[in-house]
């Protein structure tokens, strides 16, 4: 989010996994929110603690109407997770919008990224898979395209 919107320190980062435990909304440009939901796959938290991030996430995305798109993030360098799995199933069942994005794709060469892209499409059965890195900026104008035309077509 902070590569996204060009600001450091917007959304707390941290390279421990789980440090976002609730849900953590951003007012952009007063136009529309982002929200920063937990994560839940390499978090080292308890079970129950993990479950209620994933109940809360549910609860969001399940009740808020005025959703136009999620963003379902997952690392290029890494087989989606099961939690990946059940969240794209979750997200397709419901009908709801969504983009998979994968992050981290500075961290790999060419040809990996390209096999790792290929391998996300196809345990997600989607044909796209947008390629994004904090770092070089990859992928920002095309997130921002997908933004705005769900904004656009919201309206």
């Amino acid at each position: 989010m902070n590569s996204l919107l060009g600001v450091r320190g917007l959304a707390r980062a941290s390279s421990t996994p789980g440090r976002t435990q609730l849900l953590n909304f951003f007012l952009i440009n007063g136009r529309f929110r982002f929200v920063d939901l937990p994560g839940y796959g390499y978090a080292k938290a308890p079970k129950a603690i993990k479950a209620e991030w994933s109940q809360a996430a549910e609860d969001y995305l399940a009740k808020r109407e005025q959703l136009v798109l999620s963003i379902h993030i997952v690392d290029s360098r890494h087989e989606p997770s099961k939690q990946d799995l059940q969240l794209h199933e979750w997200l397709v069942h419901h009908h709801k919008p969504h983009l998979i994005v994968a992050t981290k794709s500075d961290k790999l060469s060419h040809n990996e990224l390209r096999k790792n892209i290929e391998r996300i499409s196809r345990v997600f059965q989607i044909e796209q898979v947008l390629i994004y890195s904090a770092t070089r900026k990859r992928g920002r104008d095309e997130l921002w395209g997908a933004i705005e035309k769900s904004l656009k077509s919201h309206n």
